[in-house]
């Protein structure tokens, strides 16, 4: 698998064909709305069906009398133990989609020729196996609170459902390795912020154990940005370099 951008048959911008731009500007002036007015009627359909009072979910009732009274004490303190639970199952859930998004990168990687300025293969086996320990972490977690680590959260659907694109970047064998190496970004500016806020919401609920495992899960995540945000900047750099140095010959030439 090649990791370059090349120039090849793309016919998707109108430059290419000016006559045809041409045409395609004259019958937009000559197309009639099929009926009068603007986006208002199109916003008002919306507006219906957010008003609809469905969610995306709930979360379940305590499952066992530890989870009962885990959620009694942190009423008692004052914290609200649904959205704390709700954020650790998000959590969870996106642990378990990154260990699945290094294991394809990592199959990447053995199919794609070198990244200047890339990973190495035990750099990306390094990260997919501490994503690995941070869902062991969440599900211990859970289960600690008396909560069940398989039900799927509100807010852990949520980010099952924004983070669809990055599995189908990854996933696509059109996609080469420093363009999946984007998407995972993306994965893991996330998850740096998301673990940031589940830490003040143990601290709040006096999780403070919980609260202490997470920061050294946030660790872990900050040490996975800085890697692959570098990867991607080392290798989107040396790739252009030639393009440039080939552009400065070329106007030198001429």
């Amino acid at each position: 698998m090649k990791n370059t951008v090349t120039m090849g048959k793309n016919r998707t911008g109108v430059d290419l064909s000016p006559v045809h731009k041409q045409e395609l500007a004259e019958v937009t002036a000559l197309t009639v709305p099929s009926m009068e007015g603007d986006e208002t009627v199109m916003a008002e359909a919306r507006a219906e069906y957010f008003e609809d009072p469905e969610t995306i979910g709930s979360m379940p009732p305590p499952g066992t009398v530890k989870g009962a009274a885990s959620a009694a004490l942190d009423m008692a303190k004052g914290a609200s133990a649904t959205v704390f639970l709700d954020k650790l199952g998000a959590r969870l859930s996106f642990e378990r989609s990154g260990t699945r998004l290094y294991e394809a990168l990592i199959g990447k990687f053995d199919a794609s020729e070198p990244l200047p300025g890339g990973p190495t293969r035990e750099d990306l086996v390094h990260i997919h196996n501490e994503e690995l320990q941070h869902f062991e972490l969440c599900r211990q977690a859970m289960k600690s609170l008396g909560a069940d680590p398989t039900a799927m959260t509100p807010s852990a659907d949520v980010e099952a459902v924004a983070s669809m694109g990055l599995f189908q970047v990854v996933s696509d064998p059109r996609m080469n390795l420093k363009q999946s190496l984007e998407a995972i970004l993306v994965a893991e500016l996330t998850d740096n912020d998301c673990w940031s806020t589940l830490i003040d919401l143990a601290k709040a609920a006096g999780h403070t154990q919980l609260a202490g495992q997470f920061e050294q899960a946030l660790a872990n995540e900050q040490d996975h940005l800085l890697k692959v945000r570098t990867w991607v900047k080392n290798a989107t750099l040396a790739e252009g370099a030639p393009v440039a140095t080939a552009v400065k010959k070329a106007i030198g030439k001429a």
